[in-house]
């Protein structure tokens, strides 16, 4: 299938073919019948793409403190490493569009297959041939209302949005600034709910437009402040919908003037926002901002999951405020195709692109793109970019998963050892499929993982998506005889542990990426010491909120299955035996926008007689170094500073090694699994890997109990 998609780092734009999209539980895949190009946020986008990197760090100096910060911690090579490999990720374009329903997701309900829907969401709704959208960024199109029309969905959700934030009431007179695609919607919006509008623009033709569409005054942006005393007859308007698209703080001076005392100000489009604070306080103005499409946006729980929320205390989620919108247009209150100025095929669509960049001199406004090719759903899930042969004297892999650390440590460390051939590459849609292709030269890519285990050409599978998918992989990975390189943890439940252990049989490697152990500075520590160790690990995590999806317990496991996985292995290596008991306790906090077990002191006690303690800390500052070690061991003491500073006490004298990069083991840790696949010796055995992901549940469960619990 055909998918319009940007690179973040070039600018370049074209339509590509990427397999058709996994239809996941909580959602369906579209076939889409019509999308819409927003003039107004996809320019900025595009306009945005097409900059140099020094004025994208201008535009963005809260980033670049973030990179400067990385740099003193990790160093200036990692970090601009991964800083390129995020800028050269691919964007999909598109957030409005219609279709029909192909295939349902096993918590669908209310939808049947060959259903009309609306969709919206910025990486749902995209300029694309099929889609996945989840349930609760979806609804039916009533039959009075054709695709082209609905295709306008989440542009007048957002229109909806405003006018709900500014409670209209009848008779009420509103201005409206800026006329462009959400402008000409709310005035529609406003009329419907028997307001008196005033409308304001630069552009005489959006001017017309809005007039035609029902306003009951329009007038030159310039001329606003004079015509809007003279409409609202000296007192001021009631309200103010600032819908404009500039980075000019104007709007926001002239709202506080027209506005009368106690009026309300909306802001729904991207204007400056330094507030003349004079100007509202003297009038107490009422400053509101609208957020996009309602109750619901940027809440995965709603979003991706589709756990609605209670009718009764949230009346306008996103997905009403669809309904609302399109049966306002089915009561023929508000008309989108007026506002139409293009429609293009499809396979043109670069023709709509040329029009927001100015290659073409023609006046737009609306924008549609209409698909016509039918689509066999079972032909888009494999898309061959290569014919190369591959022969068995590589490690040919099968990537599952292309996340930013697959993207930014993974393959470019392993492209670094070599001895790696990428064969088949599995991603959940087409656009992070393109962009790791391509440049990867994968020889097909897919979104189906059945693809990536039967394939004969493929001996070893990578896995590196989220955390819930882990164990079902290494399962399939080990049935199909692969060996498996699984990103930890290895799985996010005991049961799953135990039934990883039942498929083991060892004819196969299976290696968690429990990386540290194979950092040059732990390898140093490693022959440094012997016997009984004592070892002390201190990590400094910082805050991950309770919304990411690694918190999820259900998704990502929780930090301490996630992360400290990777300080259990690392004090295990050092010590050189697996733990028998464990210890844990947490810093129990009123705040709980973090859950407690993020900062957790953890005892580990070992079946040679040596202990480890973990401190792992969520709440401290993060300008402290993450990680810091201090082994003992028969005369000798070590510490070891977030893999840049190495310093051997041994007698009487100190031994220093500094590195001017963060070196955590991920060079190694690709040769040493190309090495076990070459010769079928695992690089850590099975059974430490197990050990390891057991304590990890032991410790939650020392925590529950407050006891030491057996491992």
């Amino acid at each position: 299938m055909k998918q319009l998609i940007q690179s973040f780092k070039t600018g370049e734009l074209g339509l590509f073919e990427v397999p058709a999209p996994v239809c996941q539980e909580n959602g369906a895949l579209v076939q889409t019948t019509v999308s819409l190009v927003s003039a107004g946020t996809e320019k900025m986008l595009v306009d945005f793409a097409k900059k140099s990197l020094l004025s994208k760090a201008k535009d963005r100096p809260d980033l670049v403190k973030q990179v400067v910060g990385k740099m003193k911690k990790e160093g200036v090579k990692n970090t601009l490493e991964k800083v390129f490999t995020k800028l050269d990720s691919p964007i999909p374009l598109g957030y409005s569009s219609a279709g029909r329903v192909i295939k349902l997701g096993v918590n669908m309900s209310g939808l049947n297959i060959g259903d009309r829907v609306a969709c919206g969401g910025a990486g749902y709704a995209n300029h694309s041939e099929i889609n996945y959208v989840p349930k609760n960024l979806m609804v039916k199109i009533p039959d009075g209302v054709d695709d082209i029309d609905a295709s306008f969905v989440t542009v007048g959700a957002i229109a909806l949005q405003g006018v709900r934030q500014t409670e209209p009431k009848l008779g009420e007179r509103v201005a409206v600034m800026g006329l462009g695609l959400l402008g000409q919607l709310t005035v529609q919006l406003l009329k419907a709910n028997g307001c008196k509008v005033i409308g304001s623009d630069v552009d005489p033709d959006k001017i017309a437009l809005a007039k035609k569409l029902g306003a009951d005054e329009t007038c030159h942006a310039s001329e606003l402040i004079a015509k809007a005393n003279e409409f609202s007859n000296g007192y001021g308007v009631d309200a103010v919908i600032i819908a404009a698209s500039t980075m000019s703080n104007q709007p926001v001076i002239d709202a506080a003037e027209i506005s009368r005392m106690r009026g309300r100000v909306v802001f729904v489009g991207m204007v400056g926002m330094e507030i003349p604070r004079n100007d509202y306080y003297k009038k107490e103005i009422d400053l509101r901002l609208s957020m996009a499409y309602g109750p619901g946006r940027y809440d995965p729980e709603y979003e991706e999951k589709g756990n609605d929320y209670p009718y009764d205390l949230v009346r306008w989620t996103e997905q009403r405020n669809f309904e609302a919108f399109l049966g306002l247009i089915d009561e023929g209150k508000i008309t989108p195709k007026e506002i139409l100025t293009h429609e293009f095929n499809f396979d043109d669509a670069m023709s709509a692109y040329d029009l927001l960049e100015g290659k073409v001199k023609e006046k737009y406004l609306g924008i549609v793109l209409k698909y016509n090719r039918e689509i066999n759903l079972e032909d888009e899930k494999i898309i061959k970019r290569t014919t190369k042969a591959v022969t068995n004297e590589n490690v040919n892999v099968g990537l599952i998963g292309a996340g930013n650390f697959t993207k930014s440590v993974i393959l470019p460390n392993m492209k670094k050892v070599g001895g790696y051939e990428l064969v088949g590459l599995c991603t959940a849609t087409g656009v992070s499929a393109q962009g790791t292709g391509k440049k990867y030269d994968f020889k097909y890519m897919t979104t189906d993982s059945s693809e990536i285990f039967k394939n004969s050409e493929i001996n070893s599978v990578f896995v590196t998506t989220q955390h819930d998918k882990h164990a079902s992989a290494v399962v399939s990975s080990i049935e199909s005889g692969k060996h498996c390189f699984v990103e930890k943890p290895l799985c996010i439940y005991e049961e799953e542990l135990e039934t990883i252990k039942e498929a083991y049989t060892g004819k196969t490697i299976v290696q968690v990426g429990f990386n540290r152990r194979f950092s040059p500075m732990i390898e140093s520590m490693k022959k440094s010491i012997s016997g009984q160790v004592s070892v002390n690990y201190r990590v400094n995590a910082g805050i991950i909120p309770k919304d990411v999806w690694i918190q999820d317990r259900t998704i990502g496991g929780g930090r301490i299955i996630g992360e400290v996985c990777h300080f259990i292995d690392t004090c295990s290596f050092l010590i050189g035996s697996d733990v028998v008991s464990v210890f844990a306790s947490t810093v129990t906090k009123d705040d709980q926008s973090i859950p407690d077990e993020d900062n957790v002191n953890i005892i580990l006690n070992y079946a040679n007689g040596s202990t480890a303690t973990i401190g792992y800390y969520a709440y401290g500052d993060t300008t402290m170094p993450k990680e810091y070690i201090e082994v003992f061991s028969n005369g000798v003491s070590i510490s070891m500073t977030d893999f840049r500073e190495l310093l051997v006490y041994s007698g009487g004298k100190t031994t220093k090694t500094k590195s001017a990069n963060q070196d955590k083991g991920f060079v190694g840790e690709f040769k040493a699994f190309k090495e076990a696949v070459k010769s079928g010796e695992e690089a850590i055995s099975f059974e430490s890997i197990y050990n390891t992901t057991k304590t990890t549940f032991k410790i939650l469960e020392s925590i529950r109990t407050g006891s030491v619990e057996k491992v």
